[in-house]
């Protein structure tokens, strides 16, 4: 194998099917970790060991690096040997005995109803691109896609009569996922405007498709207007999305087919922050839970969180009714089966 990095990303590309994202991101790490090399005169991928490796991770903390991005390095470092391992060009994979940098533990970002409203409803969007960037913001919010996913879709894309989307996720994935009452109007003023003829959903000024950095501009502008001070990205809508509808009882497994993890476990993490539903059962249950001093609430008010599951898709919640019947509802619509 005269070029072990090569071989590699054509394994991605051809047999895995990765993205152009995903090997721009394998590309540079490697060729990261091969400069390192080089700059110690060791030949190349085929003479490492675990002790390069460990040098490697001690060079990239030294360079300022987080740990998340350093674990990602590992990771892509790993991937490679273990490809080079089963093409009998290493005999282990020195990277596996390596342990990566524990990564800090955060809370998922997402906006309080009021303000994702206040956000997507983008009352300070003006000029002839507001019919397309509303369609954006209402689809981000109701759908939690990515908006490399958003980017993306083309107008045979969406079945209107059923308010749904066919996206082609990570890993070549696809899914069905629905969308409400509100970004239909959105995306019906839009396709209006822009026609039906096919091609990209949202194209720019020059009618190319529509990329990923406009689309954060798109968003970050609408959140200043909003009077939002914080940080807001495309995905703080799609952790909006999940956390919302998780406050109001949707089923961990049905939201992870809707933003299309491939593990449970990257579901989970939104259940650190949907304590509302959690405080109410605890207020309600526990015998001495009334004496204590009120609790501060959310402040999405009932009829805020029922706007909030039309725009998501989903049918509000009712107080003394379970989930299921409405949890299957949606599954149907996104093309999952419904859980038992």
């Amino acid at each position: 194998m005269t070029d072990p990095l090569a071989a590699f990303l054509r394994h991605l590309s051809v047999e895995r099917n990765a993205s152009a994202h995903t090997l721009r991101s394998y590309r540079g790490d490697l060729t990261d970790f091969q400069r390192f090399l080089t700059e110690r005169g060791i030949a190349g991928l085929t003479a490492t060991d675990s002790r390069l490796v460990r040098a490697w991770l001690a060079a990239l903390h030294a360079r300022g690096l987080n740990p998340v991005s350093i674990g990602r390095k590992l990771a892509a470092l790993r991937s490679c040997c273990r490809f080079l391992v089963r093409r009998g060009v290493l005999e282990r994979n020195p990277a596996r005995e390596v342990r990566g940098p524990r990564p800090p533990r955060r809370l998922v970002s997402f906006l309080p109803i009021d303000e994702a409203t206040e956000l997507v409803q983008g009352r300070a969007v003006v000029g002839a691109g507001r019919a397309r960037d509303l369609a954006i913001l209402e689809l981000l919010y109701a759908s939690g896609l990515r908006v490399s996913e958003l980017s993306g879709l083309d107008v045979d894309a969406l079945d209107r009569a059923e308010r749904t989307v066919h996206v082609l996720g990570k890993g070549r994935k696809e899914r069905i996922v629905p969308y409400g009452e509100h970004a239909a109007r959105a995306l019906g003023a839009w396709l209006g405007e822009r026609g039906e003829r096919p091609g990209a959903l949202f194209a720019n000024a020059r009618g190319g498709r529509l990329g990923v950095r406009s689309m954060h501009t798109i968003v970050r502008r609408s959140a200043r207007a909003a009077g939002i001070t914080r940080r807001v990205s495309p995905h703080t809508l799609r952790h909006t999305f999940a956390t919302h509808l998780l406050d109001r009882g949707a089923d961990l497994r049905m939201i992870q087919e809707l933003l299309g993890h491939s593990r449970l476990s990257t579901t989970q993490r939104y259940t650190h922050v949907a304590t509302d539903q959690l405080m109410k059962v605890y207020d309600r249950a526990h015998p001495r839970a009334q004496e204590s001093k009120p609790r501060v609430r959310s402040r999405a008010l009932p009829e805020q969180a029922t706007h909030a599951s039309s725009r998501a898709g989903v049918a509000p919640l009712q107080q003394s009714r379970p989930f299921l019947e409405q949890a299957t509802h949606a599954s149907n619509r996104a093309g999952v089966p419904p859980l038992q």
